[in-house]
């Protein structure tokens, strides 16, 4: 039976679960919380690593700043892409205002940005906001 590793987004401890049974609600070992709740989580220099490569599903990652106009509007879809599409993907936010070093290092250029994240290692990218159709569509693609 295969596994599939999920960092838990309040205690950051990696969990082995059953790749047939991430539909069925999994709790983290640790601290018994809802591994996937439907939720972005916010990602800050302290758990980016743990996010980033202690999933092996995909992380989709929306790099935005409060002050952007189009990452506000863009919120709500990023927010019901995440209820519906895990436990296929895991979603973040990185808010580049306050992690301006992490991206630098990401060589964020333009907000908001998406990237997606397999591995820990990039494998997508893309400037701009989305409606919620061609955001599903550009993840099927992409991953």
């Amino acid at each position: 039976m295969s596994t599939t590793n999920i960092s838990c987004s309040f205690c950051a401890s990696t969990n082995r679960i059953p790749s047939n049974r991430l539909v069925d609600g999994p709790k983290c070992g640790k601290c018994k919380n809802n591994l996937f709740q439907g939720k972005v989580i916010d990602l800050k220099a302290a758990n980016i690593a743990t996010t980033l490569n202690h999933n092996d599903i995909p992380v989709v990652v929306d790099c935005w700043a409060p002050w952007c106009g189009p990452c506000r509007s863009f919120a709500p879809t990023f927010e019901q892409a995440a209820l519906d599409l895990e436990p296929n993907y895991r979603f973040a936010k990185l808010n580049t205002e306050q992690e301006q070093k992490v991206a630098g290092r990401w060589n964020i250029r333009s907000i908001p940005t998406l990237i997606v994240f397999q591995g820990g290692k990039e494998v997508a990218r893309m400037s701009g906001a989305l409606a919620l159709g061609p955001l599903k569509q550009w993840l099927a693609q992409s991953v």
